[in-house]
């Protein structure tokens, strides 16, 4: 299934920064985002507006493929209290590659752009992103997106059965072989 991020340029009353970046939504994307001259995969932003809080971007090209090995991550994700989205995202330096052409110029005028580069919706996969070092925020995730992942877990997710370990006090003593 195919998905479209908006990012949040959000300006802050911060003596040292005056704006953050945010990922804000995930939208499903039924092409509706897509011009006819970009049909694959190939992550794309334009600028949606701007209002007195900061600015908003849309970025299309997420492929969301589910997989059986990830199962447990998808469960631990909507068993949480908010289920949510998990979207990595970079501070850009080269971004002729990523914004449209028509909103190239207003992106230039920052020397680094906030980009998503991956949506995901397994717990686990955000843990490593993380750990590898990458920038990853979550954003809650809609009833309908939550059934459909809830679907993908009930057909795929079984738990590893719960072993019982023996506390070492009941295994006995070790003994030489003296009589």
């Amino acid at each position: 299934m195919r998905f479209a991020v908006v990012m949040r340029k959000q300006n802050i009353d911060n003596p040292w920064i005056t704006f953050r970046w945010a990922p804000q939504e995930v939208l499903p994307d039924f092409g509706q985002f897509t011009s006819s001259d970009n049909q694959d995969n190939q992550i794309t932003g334009q600028f949606l507006g701007r209002d007195d809080e900061g600015e908003s971007w849309l970025f299309t090209g997420f492929e969301l493929n589910l997989f059986p090995d990830e199962a447990e991550g998808y469960y631990l994700n909507l068993s949480s209290t908010k289920p949510c989205w998990f979207v990595m995202w970079r501070l850009e330096e080269d971004i002729k590659r990523y914004i449209d052409g028509e909103s190239l110029e207003l992106a230039q005028a920052e020397p680094h752009f906030a980009v998503p580069h991956r949506v995901c919706v397994s717990y686990n996969e955000a843990a490593r992103l993380l750990d590898g070092g990458e920038s990853v925020d979550n954003i809650p995730m809609a009833i309908e997106h939550a059934s459909w992942v809830q679907e993908y877990i009930n057909e795929h997710y079984r738990p590893e059965p719960k072993k019982r370990h023996r506390p070492e006090s009941f295994k006995g003593a070790a003994r030489s072989g003296e009589d």
